[in-house]
């Protein structure tokens, strides 16, 4: 199973189903109603849910590539969707002046509703981001934890472990992530510290078990193996080491 690359099922657009889960919001009070610039912010929105299509887009052209056996092809359409992804981050909704109005203390009533009615723009808007960026964190966590496994095939295991924890930062239970790490680690001789994630794979997901098992003895193998070539080499430099000074001659002192 973690020879394949994570593919993202879910529509790029933002989930507005998932409004009711949203806590209210009630700490955004910066702007008087007069400073929100309701189309703006609209503008805003629909240039973000672009790029994320847009980014959606090209991962998809990465996995096929991946499929076929192309991973540098792959690795090029990965960054690519990186690009569009990486520039949607959470401190755009705070340069866009996404706040919410405070109520007026006083005026008419139509004033009263008016500000309601921002109030209540606002934190659809609000929530359209904070839903689309649960998107973006989802994509960018499958997209290095693709890379990972495209940098395993091509024997680039450094780059794997890279992507593999910038997958992990997003979600330290992506096991595909952990296992990709453990098993980089291995290939360049760091055994224990590989087979300490590959059995804490195990651990957290035991479905992973048989896998797990698999590549910690093939490592086994190879670490064996390694030990055993740096046991001969350096009995070979002993025993060369004794030779050349059972060889040299003996010093005789003369009384």
């Amino acid at each position: 199973m973690f020879a394949n690359i994570d593919m993202f099922e879910q529509d790029s657009r933002a989930d507005t189903t998932k409004v009711q889960d949203h806590a209210p919001i009630t700490t955004l009070n910066r702007h008087p109603v007069h400073q929100l610039n309701m189309s703006e912010s609209v503008e805003h929105h629909d240039s973000a849910l672009s790029k994320l299509s847009t980014a959606k887009d090209k991962k998809e052209i990465a996995d096929q590539a991946f499929k076929e056996g192309n991973a540098k092809d792959a690795l090029k359409s990965y960054y690519e969707a990186l690009l569009y992804l990486l520039g949607l981050d959470k401190n755009a909704m705070s340069s866009m002046g996404l706040a919410s109005p405070t109520p007026a203390a006083s005026g008419s009533n139509a004033e009263k509703q008016k500000t309601e009615v921002s109030i209540t723009e606002m934190r659809v808007v609000l929530i359209i981001y904070s839903v689309m960026h649960s998107q973006v964190d989802e994509m960018i966590e499958k997209i290095y934890a693709n890379m990972s496994a495209c940098h395993m095939k091509l024997g680039n295991w450094k780059r794997a472990i890279e992507t593999a924890d910038k997958a992990l930062a997003k979600n330290e239970n992506n096991f595909k992530a952990m296992f990709r790490k453990g098993k980089a680690l291995g290939e360049l001789g760091f055994f224990e510290k590989s087979v300490k994630i590959l059995e804490e794979v195990k651990t957290k997901n035991p479905s992973d078990a048989n896998a797990v098992d698999s590549e910690v003895a093939r490592l086994r193998v190879i670490d064996n193996e390694k030990e055993k070539a740096h046991k001969q080499k350096l009995k070979g430099f002993l025993s060369r080491d004794k030779g050349e000074r059972s060889a040299t001659p003996t010093k005789l002192s003369i009384v």
